[in-house]
């Protein structure tokens, strides 16, 4: 839940390099990374395409990622997007010692594995497979208001 002063809007509908600025700006104190809808990386890169820019990417565990400003922009297929083709982009401070987001698990669930890590037998089938249902508990707290931005109403198109 990000507060309502971190939610801006974009200003022509496709994520310019202005609205992407803007959106850095919400998480002006040390922004560790933008998460967005890999259709939404592809307009990013449409739209800096269009405009003559080639941002610089940012090296990650030695791959090469998109970036602006130095920020890398990591593809997230679980941020919705619309039937009419918007979506948004996050841009998020990471870590305790940060005062940004941070993960949180679910310990001592039935049949864990390990912290937040449930694996279950589910029973062995006529054709001798072996079955395991599989559950993963996480969570996200944001630590303080500005460890979070949204950029809204992002038009990716269809």
């Amino acid at each position: 839940n990000a507060d309502l002063s971190q939610r801006i809007h974009t200003r022509s509908g496709p994520p310019t390099p202005d609205d992407l600025d803007a959106l850095l700006a919400t998480v002006w104190k040390d922004p560790g990374l933008i998460l967005a809808h890999p259709r939404a990386i592809a307009a990013i890169g449409r739209e800096f395409n269009s405009r003559g820019i080639s941002p610089q990417p940012a090296e990650v565990n030695g791959h090469a990622i998109p970036a602006w400003r130095g920020v890398p922009i990591f593809p997230c297929n679980k941020i919705p997007v619309t039937r009419s083709g918007v979506s948004s982009i996050l841009v998020l401070r990471t870590g305790e010692e940060n005062q940004g987001v941070i993960g949180l698990h679910r310990t001592g669930i039935p049949d864990e594995y390990q912290p937040s890590l449930s694996v279950r037998f589910m029973g062995i089938s006529e054709q001798a497979i072996i079955s395991y249902l599989v559950s993963a508990y996480y969570s996200a707290a944001v630590l303080v208001p500005d460890a979070l931005g949204i950029l809204e109403n992002v038009e990716i198109g269809l």
